[in-house]
Formats: C-alpha cells, sequence, structure tokens
C-alpha cells in the first residue's frame, strides 16, 4: 500500500489503443508518452502515423476532442544510382554501415551524394517498409511504410524525405552539381535540362539550381515522367521496377 501507484483509468484506456510501436513518428518519445501527452491536453489524437483511423476516432471519443487532420506520408529514397546506373571511384571494405562507409571519402559511389547502400535505414525502419537491393540501393515498400521517419533521421546522406502518399511523381536525384559532372557519375541522374519544367503546369516543378523539385502540394502527372532522359523523374515511389532476377531484394 505504501509503495502503490494510483493508476489513471482514462489514461490506460489510451495507452491501450496506441500501437505500441515507439517509432517517435509522432513527436514524443514512445507511444506511453504520447498516451499520456493527449490525456492532459498537450497534443491531440491523430498526430501517430501507425495508429489506425478507427483508433483515432475512439481516442477522441474518450477524451471529447477533435482530432488532427492525417495526411498520410510515405518515405522517398531521393536516388536510383545503383550498381547498374553508378560508377564508383572505389570499393568500400569496411564496417557494413552507411554513416562508417561517409567517414572514407564520402563513400565508395562517384556520386558523392548517392544512396551507399549499406542498410542504416532499413535497420532503422520498425516497420521492414525498407530493403536494400542486390545492386545496392535502398527501395521503399509504401504499402508497409507509416511514415514515421526513422528512416530520415538514420541517412547521412539526407536522401529520404517523407512526402504525400498520394504524390504521382518524385525526383529521385539529390546531387547539387551541374548536369555534366552528374551525367559521368550516374546515368540516373537529374541532369537540369528543364524538360519536366516545360511540359508541368505552372508552379508544379521548379529547378533548385541544376536540380528538378516537386510542388507537392500541386503536384503534376504521372504522365510527364517520359519527358525526363534519364529517368530521374519517377512515378515509382521506390525508384526502381519490380522485384525480379536482375533486380532482387534482399533484406538489410
Amino acid at each position: 500500500k505504501f509503495f502503490g501507484v494510483q493508476s489513471d483509468p482514462l489514461l490506460e484506456e489510451v495507452a491501450a489503443l496506441t500501437p505500441g510501436a515507439n517509432c517517435g513518428g509522432c513527436g514524443y518519445a514512445g507511444c506511453a508518452a504520447y498516451a499520456d501527452a493527449m490525456v492532459s491536453g498537450e497534443a491531440k489524437p491523430g498526430l501517430c502515423p501507425a495508429m489506425s483511423e478507427d483508433n483515432v476516432k475512439k481516442i477522441s471519443a474518450l477524451l471529447g476532442v477533435t482530432s488532427e487532420v492525417r495526411v498520410r506520408k510515405v518515405a522517398v529514397i531521393c536516388c536510383r544510382g545503383d550498381d547498374d546506373m553508378a560508377t564508383r571511384q572505389a570499393f568500400y571494405n569496411g564496417i557494413n554501415n552507411c554513416r562508417d562507409a561517409m567517414q572514407v571519402a564520402a563513400g565508395a559511389k562517384t556520386c558523392t551524394y548517392g544512396c551507399l547502400g549499406l542498410g542504416a535505414c532499413a535497420r532503422a525502419c520498425p516497420y521492414g517498409a525498407i530493403e536494400i537491393t542486390s545492386k545496392r540501393l535502398a527501395v521503399v515498400h509504401p504499402e508497409l511504410c507509416v511514415g514515421c521517419g526513422k528512416c530520415v533521421q538514420t541517412c547521412p546522406k539526407k536522401l529520404i524525405k517523407l512526402v504525400p502518399a498520394s504524390a504521382p511523381l518524385h525526383v529521385l536525384c539529390s546531387s547539387p552539381e551541374k548536369g555534366v559532372t552528374k551525367r559521368k557519375a550516374c546515368k540516373a541522374a537529374c541532369i537540369g535540362c528543364q524538360k519536366c519544367v516545360k511540359a508541368a503546369g505552372e508552379g508544379q516543378i521548379r529547378m533548385n539550381g541544376f536540380l528538378a523539385v516537386i510542388n507537392y502540394g500541386d503536384p503534376p502527372s504521372a504522365e510527364i515522367a517520359s519527358s525526363c532522359p534519364t529517368g530521374a523523374l519517377s512515378a515509382s515511389i521506390a525508384g526502381t521496377e519490380q522485384s525480379g532476377p536482375e533486380n532482387e531484394v534482399i533484406n538489410a
């Protein structure tokens, strides 16, 4: 009795409706911390990317509040530079970790902005939504991704970003270099030709130096992907075609 702690039945009910993933996508340290913030009125239901709509409604009813409007987001690897597309300046034979490999001349690829393909993002993902292809490129499976952002925080190259799941197109390149330099390093690089800008509607794609940038608030249609001569503008969120004999996907 002396050491007993009085529990809060409402907090227990709310905590039971959280997914228990402790991914931090809500902005809190874990599901328990987010449940406590909701009960105290500090946070609203709907911030958790992994929580079902049904549970959001149940928590809102329990607390007598409205939930945050949620736009489902998924991760995109902004690189298509696998072993077929990107050239290499060296072969890395060290610790199998992106951050460690980056310390050695920014990685083995000639493009120092490209995906290292060593799986730091895949290991960080609590939902198993990222894998590494046999051609050393990170691939997102959007049907598994909940947009928690763990991979975004983990990637030392800052190649990963969260975008609306409904977005039809993505620029799968992150290099700010001039087109001629990028072309020598990777056949799939955005070369800054601006053909996509001309093919898209006004304000749908802009140029940031020599790199095209999608306006996700007003995205262009998937059809204009054909205007890109290198394939850097892609309707595939993973940046690769479906897995097959030539593009086997392996666990990180």
